[in-house]
Parts: C-alpha cells; structure tokens; sequence
C-alpha cells in the first residue's frame, strides 16, 4: 500500500486550478449543476400536479396558451414572451431529455434573447424501469460544432444557433438521440424556491465568501435555515471548501432531496397556481401536457439515492487565454455507453482500488474501515490523513465504477452505508485509486 505524502501540498495543486476556475466562472453556473432535479421536479411535476389536482382548469390553462398565439419551436426574440408550441409525440421505453439553464441578463429583461447558455444536462430515463440517469457536459468542453460552425466551446452552440444546433451539436459529439428539451431560467428559479416559501436545510460548516465585483455575499454559520432563491443560490455557488467541486456536488444532491420533501409540503402545495405562472414564463420546452404527465408519474416513483449523475470525464486545458475542458474520449464513450445505453458493466470488487482519506481525528475510524475492506476482498492501495477533509463521502474517480457496485460496498461495510457517492473526473487524492472514501471530523470544522 503506497502511503500520502504531503497531503496538504497534493491537494495544492487541484486548488491552483479551481481558483482560475472560480475567475473565470459565470456567476449562475453551479446554479444549474443541479438544475436536472430542479427542473424535473419544478417545471414539470409542479405543472402537472396542479393539472391533475385542478382538472377544471385545464381548458382554461388551453385557452389562455392559444390566446398568445404560439408559433415555432425555436427560442428567438419573436417567441421570448410566449411557450413552446406543444408536439403530442408519445414516449418510448428510454427518453433523452436535454435540460438547458441559461444566464440572466436581470431585471426587465427578456428571459431567453441574448442570455448564455451556463449547464447542459442530458437526462436519460428508462420510462418502464422508473429510473434516471445524468450526465453533465461541462460548458467549455472543446467541439465540432454542427454545420460547420467549426471548432468551439460547446456553449457557444447556443448563443449561434440556438437550442436546434445546440442539440444537433450534443447528438453528434456523444453519438445520442435527443428526444426533447427544457431550457430554463436562473431567475426563474430563484422566483420558484421564494414561492414555495423557501428550502429547509441543515448548514454542517460555516461558509463564508465575498464576490463584490460578482454582487456575491456567502454568509452561514453552521445551524439550520430556509434558504430563500437568494440564499440558496450563494449555498450551492460557494465552492471555497476543502473538496471544491466534490463538496459542492454533494450539497447540491442535499439540496434537492430537501426542495423534493418542501415541494411535498401543504405550503408548497397552495402555492402552486403561483408556482405555475412562473414556471410558465421562466421555462421553454416541447414537451406536450401527455408527456409530462408521464414524466411526473415517474418522478414519483424515483428513489433520489439511486440516480446516477456523472460530469463527462476530461481534463482542463490552456490556449492562449482560453481555457477549455477536454474530453477523455474512452471515458467519454464508457459513460455515454452505461448511463444513456444501459449496458451493463460487471466490475467485480477485487479488480478496482480504494483510498481512504481522513482527518486527525478519525485514524481509527478510518484504520477499522481499511480492515473492514480488506476482510471483504477490496484491494485499499491508498490512506492518508489531511486538513482538507471537510465531507464524509465516496468519490469515484474510475467511470465504470456504477451506483451499484457502491451500494453494495456500503451494504457490506457498515460505517459506510450513509456516505453519499459522487463522480468526479479530476483526481483530487490518492490519484492511483479508483475510489476513494474520505472521512471528516465533524467537531474540527467549527
């Protein structure tokens, strides 16, 4: 087993990279990491529960789309102010639904003209099984745009030709179907998490971070809150941990169960006529009604601990001043192959390697779970002690390792059963491991 060294100074150097990100990062990014649940469960669970619950309404919510004379698919200037029109396409046994946040340009402006696009979420769900899956394709990833719009970051698709060439673009690089879309609004969520009242949630650290040229301002103390849109937007922003993107992720996950049980709640419930008009204006789709009736059955049949959402797998890279996200092309198609194919990937326990990593006060804890995995046949080539745990978790770092092959982990090894899994295509620690199982000390992070 190779031991750390120098953990702190190892860790450094993920930092360097981050901190140039952070820069460089549009202000609603991380906003939209999480905007695959928010969206599923906002836009079209809160639309077609009130459909359901308010059947006598439904004519009227008819008649008062065709009064505003819908026209085209496409989000232009023209059609800013007015829905999608509605196809009334049925769904097949698997659906690839492409989520699209897109920026704001603030108050009194129009939702979807001149706005960027931020986070690409390509939702793959299995309509029979009742299960999703999730793939993030991070915005500077570098590729062919279609129609010969030549080499670019992928977000640019949008601002050229829309969310048209921007699917084409995804089709082409993955080698996927897109069935339909969702575009949605960063002001519109933050009016939605106010109109159901807020977001109860647990804060488990201090975090504390000011952007003033960003109009950022990050202020909790550990305790429990209900996050306004404001609030909640500097919650899932604040990346100024120890584990970057990987505790940010995990409070993102954190979020969305507690805006699921807030979205279940008679407050929430009342307010959804209001909830509705909003979503109506800050959303953009061509799904029909028939459609996301199905798509809400289905939501709620979903267990949250089961959806696999994995960033593709690439790595940063510096032109000039521009900097890109390079995609891993193996890994690439090894993702798109599980999550959106289905093909299933048996990787037994013994041929993948785990690291632990913990903090000062957990070394026993940390040492009886190494025994626990070896006494279970896990190869643990990694285990070091570091000040930058502040989350308790399990990182995969290998893009075949499956949800599956981690529920089983965590069913055999107790102390681990509650630990939230994440994807994360840098190696931040114990880089030789394929999975890596970090351990905090909760009374250290005061």
């Amino acid at each position: 087993m190779t031991e750390l060294k120098n953990k702190d100074e190892q860790y450094s150097v993920f930092l360097k990279y981050k901190e140039k990100e952070d820069k460089d990062e549009n202000k609603f990014l991380v906003v939209f990491r999480f905007i695959f649940i928010v969206a599923f469960t906002v836009a079209l669970t809160v639309l077609i529960m009130y459909l359901i619950t308010n059947i006598d309404n439904v004519s009227t919510l008819i008649d008062s789309i065709k009064d505003k004379n819908i026209s085209g698919g496409k989000i232009n200037d023209k059609s800013d102010l007015a829905p999608t029109k509605f196809n009334f396409r049925m769904l097949s046994r698997y659906q690839n639904i492409l989520l699209l946040g897109v920026d704001s340009n603030g108050p009194n402006t129009l939702p979807f003209s001149g706005v960027r696009s931020d986070t690409m979420i390509i939702l793959n769900i299995d309509t029979r099984g009742k299960s999703v899956n999730a793939i993030s394709i991070p915005r500077d990833s570098k590729v062919y745009l279609a129609d010969g719009h030549g080499v670019q970051k992928i977000n640019a698709a949008y601002a050229i030709g829309g969310i048209e060439l921007t699917k084409k673009t995804i089709e082409e690089t993955l080698g996927i179907k897109i069935h339909n879309y969702l575009i949605i609004n960063a002001e519109g969520v933050r009016k939605l998490i106010d109109t159901i009242g807020g977001v109860p949630i647990h804060i488990d650290q201090n975090m504390h971070y000011n952007d003033y040229s960003a109009k950022l301002h990050i202020n909790f103390t550990k305790g429990d809150y209900v996050l306004n849109g404001e609030q909640a937007e500097g919650y899932l922003r604040f990346r100024k941990d120890s584990l970057g993107d990987i505790g940010r992720v995990h409070r993102q996950q954190k979020f969305v169960k507690a805006l699921i049980e807030q979205l279940k709640s008679p407050e929430a419930l009342r307010k959804i006529p209001e909830a509705l008009k909003i979503a109506n204006l800050y959303t953009r789709t061509d799904l029909n009604l028939y459609q996301m009736s199905q798509f809400a059955a289905i939501a709620h049949d979903i267990d949250l601990n089961k959806v696999e959402f994995i960033m593709l797998p690439g790595a940063p890279n510096k032109k000039g001043i521009v900097s890109y996200w390079i995609l891993d092309p193996e890994k690439t198609q090894q993702v798109v192959n599980r999550l959106i194919y289905r093909q299933k990937v048996e990787v037994a326990k013994n041929d993948f390697s785990v690291g632990i990593l913990y903090s000062r006060a957990k070394e026993p804890e940390a040492a009886a779970i190494r025994e626990e995995l070896k006494g279970q046949g896990y190869e643990v080539d990694c285990m070091g002690r570091s000040s930058q745990v502040s989350e308790s978790q399990i990182i995969g770092y290998n893009t075949q390792i499956s949800s599956d092959a981690v529920r089983y982990m965590r069913k055999k090894i107790p102390q681990i059963s509650k630990f939230p899994f994440v994807h994360n295509p840098v190696r931040s620690f114990c880089s030789s491991s394929d999975i890596v199982i970090t351990i905090k000390d909760t009374e250290s992070l005061i």
